[in-house]
């Protein structure tokens, strides 16, 4: 039987709940949850003046990793808590959820992002002096010192497939469910660390597009790379875990 969540009903902090919620609840948790992460994790980019304004990297690496920590723990006994359309497709490829439930995953982590995106644009808007254009936390290559298309695109897969390595085990039969969530926040935590230098960090299209909306003409030019390489990632990761680590699960 296909798993349908990332993180298993076990791991959730909250009582235990129907593991077969109706669709529609998962799509409500999961949109809450991608809101969640990108209000939390581009807003305190935003917030904090901006990584290019000397922003705190750790300030931004912890909000991203806590997002998705306290998320998994309030969420994931209802949608597996995925909030991320990379984690959907890899864990769909690594057979741990249903192909079919996929599509509709995607378009409420997006729209989730989105709504994040532009309550971020509205508040922000409220700072004197404040131009969305460069400062609204989104992810790109190139520009003065700045890494190259080939660069970023090879940094995205990778440490996509890494976060997606780290959640199909720490979600396995044979892993400490209650640690699942706290496992994968700080992972989450550790690749914005290495990554914040080279673009920004995605590993996340939702987190992308819920920034690049508002962030100019020149994110949107670029994010289709945000888009596609932590698919691809995703998808590398999702094919290749059971072979690698014996676990068939």
């Amino acid at each position: 039987m296909m798993a349908e969540s990332a993180i298993p009903p076990a791991a959730a902090a909250a009582p235990a709940t129907d593991t077969t919620s109706a669709l529609a609840s998962r799509l409500g948790a999961e949109m809450l949850g991608t809101f969640w992460l990108v209000l939390g994790g581009v807003g305190t980019v935003v917030f904090a003046g901006g990584l290019s304004d000397g922003g705190d990297r750790v300030a931004v690496a912890l909000a991203f990793g806590l997002t998705v920590l306290t998320g998994a723990y309030a969420l994931g006994h209802v949608s597996g808590a995925h909030f991320n359309p990379a984690v959907t497709v890899g864990l769909a490829a690594a057979k741990r959820f249903d192909w079919k439930d996929v599509p509709a995953y995607i378009v409420v982590q997006v729209v989730g992002g989105t709504v994040a995106g532009f309550v971020i644009y509205v508040i922000a808007q409220g700072r004197a002096g404040f131009t969305a254009s460069g400062h609204m936390g989104t992810n790109g290559w190139g520009g003065a010192g700045g890494y190259s298309l080939a660069a970023v695109a090879l940094a995205e897969i990778v440490m996509t497939a890494m976060f997606l390595y780290v959640i199909i085990g720490a979600t396995g039969r044979r892993a400490t469910p209650a640690a699942a969530g706290l496992t994968i926040g700080l992972c989450l935590t550790l690749i914005h660390l290495i990554m914040i230098p080279v673009d920004g960090t995605s590993v996340n299209p939702a987190r992308s597009l819920g920034a690049a909306w508002f962030g100019g003409g020149h994110a949107l030019g670029q994010v289709w790379l945000f888009i596609v390489a932590p698919i691809v990632g995703a998808l590398i990761a999702g094919a290749t875990h059971a072979a690698i680590t014996g676990e068939r699960d």
